[in-house]
């Protein structure tokens, strides 16, 4: 059976904000990841490369799909090969022909698709981004754990990731790791409905 876990690593700023880390998308807060990861991104990125290995597949929302793929296709290098090889699992009822090489479109119900797929595959499904998809399976007690590395950031505004996930829910802290000299990587376990 298979354990979703949401990292890649999920990157986080100290209040909470995971909106457009790098900046891409507009929002005037934006690009917190580079501007405050600083020379800590360097073991950062060893971080995101032990993450994506010991994966068995990745799904993810549509938009953070497209995102990804279009960052990620053209790149080389040993992260860029492993998420290209990786099978990835993409939650869309509009998608219909996905560019990115292992990819299968979960077109159903999401709640019984990602169920599906929990008890069809072994190992690490990791969810990164793709807000709208994490709260539903926060919602629906489908995540097992949780990965987040905290920036030395107060964004102040922004979207944050666990809203709307339907309630309280208990997490009991696994492991705490500084990477670098400024971020915290933290692995939190759910266990079960508060």
């Amino acid at each position: 059976m298979g354990k979703i876990v949401l990292s890649g690593p999920q990157n986080v700023s100290l209040d909470g904000v995971v909106q457009d880390p790098d900046g891409a998308e507009g929002f005037g807060s934006g690009g917190w990841f580079t501007r405050f990861g600083g020379p800590d991104l360097e073991p950062w990125g060893k971080v995101a490369l032990d993450e994506a290995l010991r994966a068995e597949a990745w799904l993810l929302g549509r938009r953070s799909y497209e995102f990804f793929g279009s960052r990620w296709q053209p790149r080389t290098g040993a992260l860029a090969e492993r998420l290209t090889s990786l099978p990835k699992y993409v939650v869309s009822s509009t998608l219909r022909d996905p560019g990115w090489s292992n990819t299968t479109v979960l077109a159903g119900e999401v709640v019984s698709e990602v169920s599906k797929l929990k008890q069809e595959l072994d190992g690490e499904i990791v969810v990164y981004a793709s807000r709208p998809l994490v709260r539903t399976l926060i919602a629906h007690d489908l995540v097992d754990e949780l990965r987040v590395v905290v920036f030395p950031v107060l964004v102040g505004a922004g979207e944050r990731m666990f809203g709307g996930t339907g309630g309280t829910k208990a997490l009991r802290l696994a492991e705490s790791r500084t990477i670098g000299a400024g971020l915290v990587f933290l692995t939190y376990e759910f266990v079960g409905n508060a």
